[in-house]
């Protein structure tokens, strides 16, 4: 179950907690406009605590002209009005205060909207407080080695405008101008957002973006030590005035500059996993979860005592691919083999269900492995019903559709006809409303959804242990299966993963201090026995087990 109220203000909340991400405008439709909005969430409050979820990350809900889902923003201190009011986002808060749910939102610090009256006003007058908002260029030259991060769109991080008489410099869409770090006036305003929306009761940010803020020429303008300032006095902030609101940082970098962002407990509490992730997927192609396991071993040692790595399997975003080798990047689309309509921006535009070939055991093995590695958890709306996507929406609204509450015309997202909603719905038969919905799942104990929320009670039951930072491998040989131990106060849980498509077998020897047998937390298709202080075990194809040890002395006889 999520957390107790109770523990709603613990400083180190997060590392407990399984976190859903969703998309306002796509969740839930409250008034039949055919857009989601903040009473439709709050409707759907029930349904997330059931789940076994502890906090909720809500995609942005700030006024935008919606080129790019929300990221575009054109007013910081306004809800979106397609999506209701602050008050309907302050009673929201409230009512998942009060089911123990956490929420965080997300922080867009790197751009704003070229609607948004500051750039408008810096385009438009030289001598405006506001130029020096953002960055200018006669001849939009300048700062060549920071990558486009939308190849297929932009030709350039320059763009000419013909108001200003200059080019403005943009790292993702022409239409998000980036913010000067350079100028002080912005990290005041930066900082007042931040204290306006944590006012209202948000539990933190998902900081968007996060190594692009400072630009210095003869760089690639990327996790400069100025940005990392910059988070470093936002997170004193947070410290200071809001006590146990946490930050998290999206940093798709390398494993050198993305464990920077703890900076030591210093910066992000919750740093997102982008080294690990597609290693998830390789593993799979492979037969080889070592992939994920030296990846996780490498990196671990990294976090301090009150951070937290954050695993995700997919998000908002496309299944990123920049951060492994050409190699793997050919092995990955020889394993997944996709029209080239689903790739872009050097990643996949596919949901987890319909990459992994609509196959359960895959997308339950995969979602068993995130939640039992030392860190927090964050799954992706829908994905818990092996949702699809439609990959012929452009750019990644392929995997933004609709959430799929039942077979009816609109997917019971909405009372408005299906060509009236704010996105299409699935169309493919075997992962649209009428094959992937939640109350078709609710019914029956072995769907998808009914095995995730046993995975999520079961790990909420044990969180203290799988929230932590203790990690132990075990040496499973040439197996295509992976092992480890999350060792506890008084006991230890044994997670075993078979990664091929055949059964697999072998043996753990048990730690000297276990003396009682052992709990079978997750099946999961294991068969077991112990002798000789040996746990002898044989996993189905694509299985997996959670099993739990006491290891404390036994009492002395009588």
């Amino acid at each position: 179950m999520p957390a107790a109220e109770s523990d709603l203000h613990a400083p180190e909340w997060f590392r407990s907690v399984v976190f859903y991400e969703l998309s306002i405008r796509s969740f839930y439709d409250s008034n039949g406009d055919g857009i989601g909005d903040l009473p439709g969430v709050l409707a759907k409050l029930d349904y997330l605590t059931d789940l076994g979820v502890g906090a909720i990350w809500l995609l942005p809900f700030y006024r935008s002209p919606w080129n790019d889902d929300g990221y575009d923003i054109s007013n910081h201190y306004e809800v979106d009005p397609r999506f209701g009011t602050i008050d309907d986002l302050d009673r929201l808060i409230e009512a998942a205060h009060g089911r123990g749910l956490r929420v965080i939102g997300d922080l867009v610090t790197n751009h704003v909207s070229d609607q948004h009256p500051w750039f408008q006003a810096a385009r438009e007058d030289r001598a405006s407080p506001y130029r020096s908002w953002f960055l200018w260029s006669d001849t939009g030259t300048e700062f060549s080695r920071a990558r486009r991060i939308f190849p297929d769109f932009e030709r350039s991080n320059w763009t000419w405008d013909a108001v200003a008489g200059q080019f403005f410099f943009h790292r993702f869409f022409s239409s998000q101008p980036d913010l000067n770090y350079d100028t002080p006036a912005v990290h005041d305003e930066m900082f007042r957002v931040a204290r306006f929306w944590l006012g209202h009761g948000l539990d933190g940010f998902r900081c968007d973006a996060a190594p692009y803020l400072y630009k210095r020429e003869g760089t690639t303008c990327q996790s400069l030590p100025e940005t990392h300032q910059f988070f470093r006095d936002l997170r004193a902030l947070l410290n200071a005035e809001f006590p146990g609101a946490i930050l998290v940082s999206e940093a798709n970098q390398s494993v050198p500059e993305t464990v920077q962002y703890f900076d030591g407990g210093h910066e992000f509490q919750e740093v997102l996993h982008f080294p690990v992730m597609p290693n998830f997927y390789l593993a799979l192609a492979e037969s080889n979860p070592r992939r994920v396991l030296d990846v996780v071993r490498a990196t671990l040692p990294a976090v301090p005592p009150d951070c937290a790595w954050a695993y995700f399997l997919r998000n908002h975003d496309e299944l990123s691919l920049e951060q492994v080798s050409a190699d793997e990047r050919a092995l990955f689309f020889r394993y997944f083999p996709l029209p080239d309509a689903a790739r872009v921006h050097n990643g996949v535009k596919r949901r987890l269900a319909p990459l992994l070939g609509g196959d359960d055991g895959s997308v339950l093995l995969l979602t068993a492995l995130a939640l039992a590695l030392p860190g927090s958890p964050f799954l992706y709306y829908g994905d818990e019903i092996g949702m699809g996507d439609r990959i012929d929406l452009p750019d990644r609204d392929a995997v933004r559709t609709p959430m799929q509450w039942d077979d009816s015309p609109s997917a019971g997202f909405s009372t408005a006809a299906p060509a009236d909603l704010t996105r299409p719905l699935v169309t493919d038969p075997a992962f649209g409303p009428a094959a992937r919905n939640v109350a078709d799942q609710e019914a029956r104990t072995h769907s998808l959804l009914g095995r995730t929320r046993t995975l999520l009670r079961v790990r909420a039951a044990h969180a203290s242990v799988f929230g932590a930072h203790r990690f132990e491998a075990v040496d499973l040989g040439t197996t295509p299966s992976l092992g480890f131990w999350r060792p506890g106060g008084e006991y230890r849980i044994l997670c075993l993963y078979n990664f091929a498509t055949q059964p697999t077998e072998g043996e753990v020897p048990l730690p000297a201090e276990i003396w009682a047998s052992p709990v079978e937390l997750l099946r999961g298709g294991i068969s077991s026995t112990v002798a000789n202080h040996r746990f002898r075990y044989r996993l189905g194809p694509r299985e997996f087990s959670w099993t739990l040890f006491l290891n404390r002395a036994p009492p002395p006889a009588a």
